[in-house]
Order: C-alpha cells, then sequence, then structure tokens
C-alpha cells in the first residue's frame, strides 16, 4: 500500500487537484471532510460528535478523524495506493498515521504542500455556493451559476455553507496556520515535503504533481 497527502489552507484546491490526479493515476481519493460531512449528514455518532466542531470552523479532534480514516484503509487491499485530501491536520495525526501505514505495509511517498496566497484563499472560499440536493460546487465570480441561486445539474437551491462566510473563513485560516506549522516541519524533516504553487491555473497544478507521481520508481 502506498499513499500521499495534499496539504493545504481551506481554499487552496486540495479536492479540486484531487479530482483531476485521480482522473491521471490510479490513487484512490480519501477526502476526510466529505467523510465527516456524509457521517453528519446520516447522522452517525462519529457525524455528531465532529458536527459542532465544523460548524465553528474549528479542527476536528484527532480521535474522530482516525476513526474514519482507518475503517477506511481496513477495507481497502494491501495494493491500493490512497491520495488524503487535507489530512493530517496535526503532527499527532500524522504520527498516527504513520502507525496505520506501519500496520498495513503502506509507505508514504510524498506531502505535496499547496501554496496560495492567504487573500486568494478568501476570495475562494467565501464566494463558494453549494447545492442543497446534489452537492454541486460553485462561485459567484469563477463558476457561476447559469441562474443566480439555481444549480445548473439539478435545479436545486444553492447556498453558502457556515463554515463559508467570510469571518468563518478568517478564523480557519488562522487556525491552519497555527495547528499545521509544526506539520509541515515534521514532513520536511521526513524528507517527504514537496512544495506545489496551487495558485496558478488547476490544470498546470495536476500535471506538475502527476508528473511526480508517474515514475517507475514509486512502484517498487
Amino acid at each position: 500500500m502506498q499513499a500521499i497527502i495534499l496539504l493545504g489552507a481551506p481554499g487552496a484546491g486540495k479536492g479540486t487537484i484531487a479530482e483531476g490526479i485521480k482522473a491521471a493515476t490510479d490513487f484512490i481519493h480519501v477526502s476526510t471532510g466529505d467523510m465527516l460531512r456524509a457521517a453528519v449528514k446520516a447522522g452517525r455518532p462519529v457525524g455528531l460528535e465532529a458536527k459542532s466542531y465544523m460548524e465553528k470552523g474549528e479542527l476536528v479532534p484527532d480521535g474522530v478523524i482516525m476513526k474514519i480514516v482507518t475503517a477506511r484503509i481496513e477495507e481497502g487491499s494491501p495494493t491500493d495506493r490512497y491520495m488524503f485530501d487535507g489530512f493530517p491536520r496535526t503532527t499527532e495525526q500524522a504520527r498516527l498515521l504513520d502507525e496505520v501505514l506501519v500496520a498495513h505495509n503502506g509507505k508514504l511517498l510524498y506531502v505535496f504542500l499547496l501554496d496560495v496566497a492567504r487573500d486568494i484563499l478568501v476570495d475562494r472560499l467565501a464566494g463558494r455556493r453549494v447545492c442543497k440536493n446534489c452537492g454541486a460546487v460553485y462561485h459567484i465570480r469563477n463558476i457561476p451559476p447559469k441562474v443566480a441561486g439555481v444549480c445548473d445539474a439539478c435545479g436545486g437551491p444553492l447556498y453558502q455553507r457556515a463554515d463559508d462566510s467570510e469571518t468563518t473563513v478568517l478564523n480557519r485560516l488562522d487556525v491552519f496556520q497555527k495547528q499545521t506549522r509544526t506539520l509541515i516541519d515534521y514532513y520536511r524533516k521526513k524528507g517527504v515535503l514537496k512544495h506545489v504553487d496551487a495558485g496558478k491555473p488547476k490544470e498546470e497544478t495536476q500535471a506538475e504533481i502527476v508528473a511526480m507521481l508517474q515514475k517507475p520508481a514509486l512502484r517498487k
């Protein structure tokens, strides 16, 4: 089993870039954010446990995150290649993930740090709108729907998630910077950290990462 990590502040484009990498490689996209939101929507215990933290833009406790991640890995096969999107977010989560990988004979290949200027991050998040019915994502300027407030795909109403309000966005960015400083140092010391400019067009960012992942040596 092999794994890579996409690390970046909220709004850095982790999910979008992950989809591009997924389409070009055999890495399985594992988004803890999506899994947590699904757990919240389904009313599962782990989702209810995480809900109050997510609505305030705070980090979900390590124990809750690891329950979801470990379960996902155990569902897979020994030859799977995982792409973690926005996880881990703390050094403790990183250590716990190392333990899980070792226990499953896994190897961490790279941690891609997606670098984006703060003002761009705020604009991306505060302008985001999501369909209540199908979950399609839009942006009021960059990816506007054909009809304001209405989803192009299913006609459902668009809304701004509570954690995308400008006040909460600023708090999320502050929390990210504070909590991940030591995490970035942790992966830098392990020799797996790769800085990637995610402020440029997503296709260029995706291509840069895919080129590194297609090296034959990584299969060994």
